[in-house]
């Protein structure tokens, strides 16, 4: 079964080498993992997307990454309401016929062509893996030329009454 697991930790040289380390001597297979700065100096937030066969599992990865030097928080959000975004570059090939119906297949994902060249469109999509999985399903006919995906990013949504 598929976690979202977030980390945060302190920005130090070694710490995505050793959580990953981590990950890897114990099997666990990482699907996608993303980092990044928070507002607060010194301090970065992962997110993991582990493919683990119990819960079992996802607790023994959750006291396992607690007890790693520059870990400060583990969460496994994954049944949690959360924001969960993946950025997705897309090349797809392209003739002067198939252009126009590549644009018109794609706009209601709210994609954004970055670039034009003679045989392709580059596309940038944002959204749910299953959005970025059918865009990318969508223009394969056309031939895909390259695919660059950021990973999963997410964070547990505020339920607070507003």
């Amino acid at each position: 079964m598929r976690h979202i697991i977030t980390a945060t930790v302190e920005d130090a040289s070694g710490v995505l080498n050793r959580i990953t380390g981590l990950l890897a001597r114990r099997s666990f297979n990482i699907e996608s993992i993303t980092v990044g700065k928070t507002t607060e100096e010194g301090i970065s937030k992962m997110t993991f997307v582990v493919d683990l066969d119990s819960a079992n599992s996802a607790e023994q990865l959750i006291k396992q990454l607690n007890k790693q030097i520059h870990v400060l928080k583990v969460n496994d959000i994954t049944h949690q309401d959360i924001v969960a975004r993946e950025l997705a570059l897309i090349k797809v090939k392209t003739s002067k016929s198939s252009r126009a119906e590549i644009q018109s297949l794609i706009e209601p994902f709210r994609t954004r062509i970055l670039d034009v060249a003679r045989n392709s469109i580059t596309i940038e999509v944002t959204g749910g893996l299953s959005k970025v999985d059918a865009l990318i399903n969508l223009v394969k006919p056309f031939g895909i030329i390259e695919v660059s995906r950021t990973g999963l990013t997410a964070f547990v949504r505020d339920t607070s009454s507003k």
